[in-house]
């Protein structure tokens, strides 16, 4: 027989926090029904949602937390799910209440009166857009091993991934379970330490997104509005190729945002990743860095091959007057990992694309951020 107390237990578990919520389930109110009897100690977890993706996870959380207490009988676990007023006072814990900070002053309102928490002053979030002029220079993968890089030195880190037409983010983090909503606050997925949101958790498997310009605008306020980022030290944002509505719209979101371009070797694409940075000086956002990528690959024989000539990266930071962070090799474990949802950087961090990606992080840490809010759009002025 268990010879501990309830207060025991409810201690006992108030360092566990919820998987996705990463608060304590005792704070969220999701212990209940405690008891302590001859047969050991029972009680209820109210799961946030029906189905609850972590419930197994939670389970052996709650186990191992009462573990020292049981004197070796046995831990009844329920399960039951939160109300609907549960649920918003779950949301109001964790983002306040909506109604409340519609007059808010410290960021960007939108339409519904809610706020862009990343656009207050005092937000402690680095926002980075991860940009390029053209597609096919490896924005996402780029993206995502960064944000890996980041998680594993001890950032919390989040991704929006606005290529709303050629989503790829969830697939390459690996973080293929759907968003969890509470109170219609939007839960985003996490892997490797980094959490992730993309328009490719809503659209049926291979259908196409065929939307206007207010479509998109409105899809992107929502991912940084309505999804519980929790405040996180670094914001990536997986920019589509080109110059248009996307980049538009969250220059105005996100007034903070620091830019960085990515581009291949060849000339080609040196000089359409020069356009990225021509759009962030018309909106007023600063450019602090090229990242070169497909920079070489290194045979079996330990030779590296230039296949997409060599230079580019070098010339476009130093026209843009900003350093080269990082050299990205080719390498086919990267592509695989992108593919696979087993980003290089979390899996393989000592090899030689790896270590460059852990490399880059670590140079992207070290930049002060730049104190600049955007003053509005000069093109649109």
């Amino acid at each position: 027989m268990s010879t501990a107390t309830v207060e025991q237990v409810i201690e006992a578990l108030r360092p566990v926090q919820d998987p996705e919520l990463h608060r304590s389930i005792v704070d969220l109110d999701m212990v209940r029904d405690v008891a302590i009897s001859s047969q050991g100690i029972s009680l209820t977890i109210t799961l946030t949602i029906a189905g609850c993706p972590m419930r197994n996870e939670i389970q052996g959380l709650v186990t191992n937390a009462l573990a020292p207490l049981t004197n070796g009988t046995p831990v009844s676990l329920n399960f039951g799910v939160m109300t609907d007023e549960q649920r918003a006072n779950v949301r109001k814990m964790l983002n306040g209440d909506p109604k409340a900070s519609a007059g808010s002053n410290q960021a960007q309102g939108h339409a519904e009166g809610r706020v862009i928490p990343f656009a207050a002053k005092d937000s402690k979030t680095r926002p980075l857009l991860i940009a390029s002029g053209k597609g096919g220079v490896g924005k996402s993968s780029v993206t995502t091993n960064l944000a890996v890089a980041l998680a594993a030195a001890g950032h919390t880190v989040g991704i929006v991934d606005a290529d709303i037409y050629g989503f790829s983010i969830p697939r390459m983090l690996g973080a293929d379970r759907d968003p969890v909503i509470i109170d219609e606050m939007l839960l985003p997925p996490e892997n490797y330490g980094v959490r992730c949101i993309s328009i490719g958790y809503f659209v049926p498997d291979g259908e196409a997104v065929i939307w206007r310009g207010p479509m998109l605008h409105k899809a992107l306020e929502q991912f940084l509005t309505d999804v519980f980022w929790d405040e996180p030290d670094y914001l990536l944002i997986d920019m589509p190729p080109g110059t248009g509505d996307i980049a538009l719209s969250l220059s105005q979101y996100l007034p903070k945002a620091e830019v960085l371009v990515v581009t291949t070797p060849q000339e080609a694409a040196q000089k359409v990743a020069r356009l990225s940075a021509a759009m962030a000086k018309k909106v007023n956002l600063p450019v602090r860095g090229v990242i070169e990528n497909m920079s070489w690959f290194t045979g079996d024989d330990g030779k590296r091959y230039e296949l997409f000539g060599s230079g580019g990266g070098q010339e476009l930071a130093d026209e843009l007057g900003v350093p080269l962070l990082a050299q990205i090799p080719l390498t086919m474990a990267l592509r695989e990992g992108g593919d696979d949802g087993k980003p290089i950087a979390a899996v393989a961090p000592d090899s030689e694309t790896g270590k460059a990606f852990h490399s880059l992080a670590a140079q992207v840490d070290a930049m002060k951020p730049k104190k600049l809010f955007s003053k509005g759009l000069k093109l649109l002025g």
